[in-house]
């Protein structure tokens, strides 16, 4: 049996990576290995690798690696920790294949122990931009330390064959996200309420901010320039979920604990939705509000607006529900005023988005299954014409 192990460090990465796991793990000629680490193992960031459990999986590994400290210092040595755990992992397990999606920091630590192990590699959402953030740079180091690359659309497959990658182990799979809206039974707006045991008794935003680590600048301001924006949309209630632990995140998950505090029954602050809830606030919210990745890749899928602020996810593809602005509170307010116009949702009631089939994760399956591992580590550089 061909041995998968994927690597997972962060609620939202498992939200998008849940499907393929359970590809992996129903087909018999196939064995999934599990490897939980970061924030999934962080009792500040919610534990959890418990819904992955309660998901019906074994986590074959757990490795810690994150300090209670978020400054660049501290998720340096993180990363160093979990390099080193990382490493212990994939001896105990040897698994034919790493899977390892995006571009965070753990991710990075994951991919170099595996390039030494001689493990090969499969990046997941390669090609792909966010230039205010460290993310970035880091994404694009693990396309070359990865052997083979699921992109999600065109303009990313050509982009990671930009980088000297072989076009037989590059392919345009599509967005395991649009996966997820497409298969999962959503809930309700009154089943969301009372999951989450608040009363959503008004239209409400769905806002998750991120620090913007490229920028030198402290958080705080443009984190109370939003604040401020939301202010002026007293008659809309706030569901918040908050950072991760890139540096600067836990100070951004204090002011957002404090402005729920001070605004009860009208803001809400979450750790963790979970992968159902989430996608069900997004689905019934008036719009997307903040810099995730989230309101970039999966909101147009619902035709929900995304009010994107500041520059972290600067670069990715645009479409039409996608309103950018900068972090100033009159900014926000005409941005959010846009989402909320009758005819700005009309004109994105009819979002075309590619590979929305719901079969992104059984395509990425079937290739891991069958594609010919014999040497595949020997990577060479392909050079690209221009045209």
């Amino acid at each position: 049996m061909r041995k998968i192990c994927i690597i997972t460090g962060t609620r939202a990465e498992y939200g998008r990576l849940q499907g393929l796991m359970q590809q992996v793990q129903d087909d018999d000629d196939l064995e999934l290995q599990i490897i939980a680490t970061a924030m999934h193992l962080s009792p500040e960031f919610g534990f959890t690798y418990r819904e992955i459990e309660r998901d019906g999986f074994h986590i074959n590994e757990k490795v810690e690696m994150l300090l209670s400290s978020d400054t660049p210092v501290g998720v340096t040595k993180s990363m160093g920790l979990g390099i080193i755990g990382f490493a212990d992992a994939l001896e105990r397990l040897k698994p034919d294949m790493v899977v390892i999606l995006g571009d965070r920091y753990e991710a990075l630590g994951a991919a170099e122990a595996a390039l030494l192990a001689n493990i090969p590699i499969i990046h997941i959402h390669g090609g792909e931009l966010t230039e205010g953030a460290v993310d970035n740079a880091i994404r694009h180091a693990i396309t070359k330390l990865a052997q083979v690359h699921f992109v999600s659309e065109s303009e990313y497959y050509h982009r990671v064959l930009q980088m000297g990658e072989d076009p037989r182990f590059v392919f345009e799979t599509g967005a395991l996200g649009n996966d997820n809206i497409v298969n999962a039974k959503l809930l309700t707006k009154e089943e969301l309420a009372e999951s989450l045991h608040i009363q959503l008794e008004k239209p409400f935003f769905l806002v998750t901010y991120h620090p913007v680590t490229i920028e030198s600048c402290a958080t705080r301001n443009p984190l109370l320039e939003l604040f401020a924006a939301l202010d002026a949309f007293s008659q809309y209630q706030v569901i918040f979920t908050k950072s991760n632990s890139d540096a600067g995140g836990r100070l951004i998950n204090q002011q957002i604990d404090r402005y729920a505090q001070e605004n009860p029954g009208r803001v809400w602050a979450f750790q963790s939705l979970g992968q159902i809830r989430y996608l069900s606030a997004m689905k019934h919210c008036m719009a997307v509000v903040g810099n995730s990745s989230s309101g970039v890749l999966e909101a147009p899928l619902f035709h929900v607006p995304t009010v994107n602020i500041g520059a972290r996810q600067g670069g990715r593809k645009r479409y039409i529900s996608i309103i950018d602005c900068q972090e100033k509170k009159l900014e926000i307010v005409s941005a959010i005023k846009k989402a909320l116009s009758d005819q700005f949702r009309q004109d994105i009631a009819e979002i075309y988005l590619p590979h929305t089939d719901g079969k992104v994760a059984e395509t990425m399956k079937d290739i891991m299954k069958n594609i010919d591992l014999t040497n595949i580590c020997a990577k060479r550089f392909i050079d690209w014409e221009r045209k």
